[in-house]
């Protein structure tokens, strides 16, 4: 077997082990806290460095977009990582620990949901912003590596990839939004089923009427 297979092979193996451990029971309440920021009209804000930046505008995408049913509240979502212009000005004008709390300060109420992504979950920048989260009364929610670090203490919500190393951490976070996002959708459809088949009835006989 070529050595390239072999770390391949290892990869995919240790993939499937960290994914079978993902914690459930978490994933449902944080499932829970985003569908609940949904029907009260909350903001929902994500942030994150480097991959975890990647991640933060990935899983802001799939629940602005992806998460879209017919008559359902839709969700309203911001991701910190994404203003290059600004983030470079606080960093700048500030530091770089102030990337996302400067960002963040304004626009945050109580009720709104903050997520923050850290594989090491010792990202001050990160910290400074689930401060602040914190300071204005938002749910906080954290994505982080095994260990946690100082982040699994400053969340309400913490899930923890398990896995000791960073590609699959990453890889488990981009799992769990792809789990929450359909898991959202799913749950909205089912619920707004009956309220859009009233409507399409109505519509169509009305039609007829016509």
């Amino acid at each position: 077997m070529k050595s390239t297979t072999w770390h391949v092979e290892t990869y995919l193996a240790q993939l499937q082990e960290m994914a079978a451990n993902l914690p459930v029971g978490l994933i449902d309440r944080v499932i829970c806290v985003l569908l609940e920021s949904a029907r009260a009209g909350r903001k929902i804000f994500i942030l994150g460095n480097g991959g975890s930046a990647s991640t933060a505008s990935h899983f802001a995408c799939d629940l602005a977009k992806n998460t879209i049913v017919l008559n359902a509240p839709r969700l309203r979502v911001i991701s910190l990582a994404d203003n290059i212009p600004l983030m470079t000005a606080w960093a700048n004008d500030t530091a770089f620990d102030n990337v996302f709390a400067a960002q963040l300060s304004p626009l945050v109420e109580a009720g709104d949901v903050v997520i923050g992504i850290s594989c090491s979950g010792n990202s001050t920048n990160v910290l400074n912003a689930m401060a602040v989260a914190r300071h204005h009364g938002a749910t906080t929610i954290a994505f982080t590596g095994d260990d946690g670090g100082q982040l699994k203490d400053k969340a309400d919500l913490c899930i923890q990839a398990p896995s000791p190393h960073v590609e699959q951490q990453e890889d488990a976070h981009l799992i769990v939004e792809h789990c929450i996002c359909t898991a959202i959708r799913e749950e909205l459809m089912r619920s707004y089923a009956f309220a859009n088949h009233k409507i399409a009835v109505t519509s169509s006989t009305a039609t007829m009427a016509s």
